[in-house]
């Protein structure tokens, strides 16, 4: 989760947070190098006083000029194009989860187990606790999703638009009533990861947060087994 004052990404918990991280670094290198250059020749065209009227032409700097900007958006878009096939891939899934929105909850379901599931509320201030000491993002039932595991997840809302969203996963859908959206996710390691609904749908829009508890495959499976058996 994010910290006071902090300007970067967080911590990535997926190989797409990862790779998100990589391009961002990667294209503002670029920036950094484009602006230098841009700065320091309008600078020392302001600066210096020599003048030249008798130049007609310059075909190899218009070449350079037009070659070079090409050659640039090429390493900006083969990588893009790469990170938003890797997005929206979901290849053989070994669980999927449903996400309801609600005004203003989410609902999760496991689809692969008889619909196992429950709404997810914000804890009210008066109830936290040590194992859940953050405001306005803990809730009384995390999703509990399986580390190591390729998952699906599906989104859609029941009454306005919302938008499920973990950015230390690097997902985010919109959650349209009658529509199933659907994220691929993959988490690296075992944590607590929060997110918030990312679409301004109502006056609690900002007090239905969402909370992903990761578990070892091993522990997920008792989990669920024990889940299952309760009801």
């Amino acid at each position: 989760m994010p910290y006071w004052g902090q300007w970067g990404f967080q911590d990535a918990a997926s190989p797409i947070m990862s790779n998100l991280i990589f391009f961002h670094d990667h294209a503002m290198i670029i920036l950094v190098m484009i602006m230098s250059f841009v700065g320091y020749a309008m600078a020392a065209l302001m600066i210096n006083k020599f003048t030249s009227r008798m130049i007609l032409e310059a075909q190899w700097v218009e070449t350079v000029w037009t070659v070079v900007p090409a050659i640039i958006l090429l390493t900006l878009a083969l990588p893009s194009l790469r990170l938003l096939y890797l997005m929206d891939e979901v290849t053989e899934p070994s669980l999927t989860v449903k996400a309801i929105g609600n005004q203003w909850y989410w609902s999760y379901e496991y689809t692969d187990f008889k619909n196992l599931g429950g709404d997810s509320y914000m804890l009210p201030t008066d109830d936290l606790t040590n194992q859940t000491p953050f405001r306005l993002l803990e809730v009384d039932n995390r999703l509990i999703l399986p580390c190591h595991t390729n998952i699906r997840m599906l989104i859609t809302a029941a009454d306005v638009m919302h938008a499920w969203t973990v950015p230390s996963f690097g997902v985010k859908a919109d959650a349209i009533p009658g529509r199933l959206n659907q994220l691929g996710i993959f988490i690296s390691s075992p944590g607590v990861f929060y997110g918030q609904c990312s679409e301004i749908c109502g006056t609690n829009h900002s007090f239905m947060p969402i909370a992903v508890e990761a578990r070892l495959p091993k522990n997920f499976t008792q989990m669920i087994t024990s889940a299952a058996q309760e009801q």
